[in-house]
């Protein structure tokens, strides 16, 4: 196993929405020191006005401008500021050009790191759709954007909410066009990229329980045939491929059976399938994991709460749990990589001593 923490870089989000507020309650957090070493990306007058809506008057910064010059010590705010609309005075509760393109910097800045090597992981705070529409911003949301910086040739979804990881055919759609997306292709896909993703994780061998799209499987075709047409052949073709995809499940009994242990993952097929399971479960601790970028990334399952900003009231949990949860499967990654690593010199000495 590695020994190190892995490096993680929190972006402030949006700074006109509760992004400052739960940074700096993530920041202040042991547990967050426990997993990881971590540093902000944002803007310090942000993290300060914060600090006064919280009444914490014990700031201590220590500005960087690489993560190989912070403390990674608690009580110390690491700070990475980026230079962009410096001089712009934000508004709390507001769409603001000024602050969506602060919080796009902090991504850019993310995305720059972790190309480089120099973080493991990032834990996103939320940004907001609206304005970064306001600010021209090529890209709809997190997702997009790490994917398209990264060059990426995919950008899974995971909730991670305990014991349970969920993945989704589709999510920001329609659920007629929900339904479309659920074929034979699209459902092969993400099995092979689940397996894909796991497998540098460490897992061996991933378990995949796809889940069905209609009531009880189809029932044999007199409530849908989406089974028998698209997502019975999928999971049929990955498992000729040796991947251990298990499937159609019922729906309504998948995410219990996969608590219990059934299985490392679920392949739900689309958006409230999956979310509805993971946050009746543990609201404040659904986490959003994106896989198949060059590093971790996590984020809250909330937005920017405009209505909540500088209220003082913003619970930092969620956060909290995002930056935890991105740690550990950073960590998870770099324990693999050290284990392939060890192996492969293990078989170079072995040949070399033959």
């Amino acid at each position: 196993m590695s020994t190190r923490k892995p490096v993680t870089a929190i972006t402030l989000g949006d700074p006109a929405g509760i992004g400052p507020e739960i940074v700096l309650k993530t920041i202040r957090s042991q547990k967050v020191y426990d997993i990881c070493d971590p540093f902000i990306i944002g803007h310090r007058d942000s993290l300060e006005q914060a600090a006064k809506v919280l009444g914490i008057s014990d700031l201590n910064f220590n500005m960087i401008s690489d993560p190989s010059e912070a403390k990674y010590q608690l009580g110390t705010i690491d700070l990475l500021q980026t230079d962009c609309a410096n001089d712009a005075v934000i508004e709390y509760g507001r769409i603001q050009k000024d602050a969506a393109l602060r919080a796009y910097s902090y991504l850019e800045k993310s995305i720059e790191l972790g190309l480089e090597g120099k973080i493991d992981a990032v834990s996103t705070s939320p940004i907001n759709k609206a304005a970064l529409k306001l600010a021209n911003v090529p890209y709809i949301g997190h997702t997009e954007i790490y994917q398209a910086l990264t060059n990426s040739k995919y950008a899974l979804t995971m909730f991670n909410v305990h014991k349970l990881r969920v993945f989704f055919v589709s999510r920001h759609v329609s659920l007629r066009e929900a339904c479309d997306l659920a074929n034979h292709d699209r459902i092969l896909d993400f099995i092979k990229n689940i397996n894909t993703e796991f497998k540098k994780l460490g897992f061996e061998h991933p378990t995949i329980d796809v889940a069905a799209l209609n009531p009880h499987v189809g029932e044999g075709g007199m409530f849908g045939t989406e089974e028998i047409t698209d997502i019975a052949p999928a999971v049929k073709d990955a498992q000729a491929m040796g991947i251990a995809a298990r499937g159609p499940l019922s729906a309504d009994a998948v995410f219990a059976m996969d608590l219990d242990g059934h299985s490392d993952c679920v392949l739900s097929m689309y958006h409230d399938q999956g979310h509805i399971g993971c946050k009746t479960l543990d609201f404040e601790k659904a986490v959003t994991i994106t896989l198949g970028l060059p590093f971790m990334r996590s984020s809250v399952d909330h937005g920017t709460a405009f209505d909540l900003a500088g209220k003082g009231i913003a619970q930092g949990n969620s956060m909290i749990e995002a930056t935890r949860v991105a740690s550990l499967y950073a960590k998870m990654q770099l324990d693999h990589k050290e284990k392939v690593a060890a192996q492969q010199a293990q078989k170079e000495a072995l040949l070399a001593a033959r």
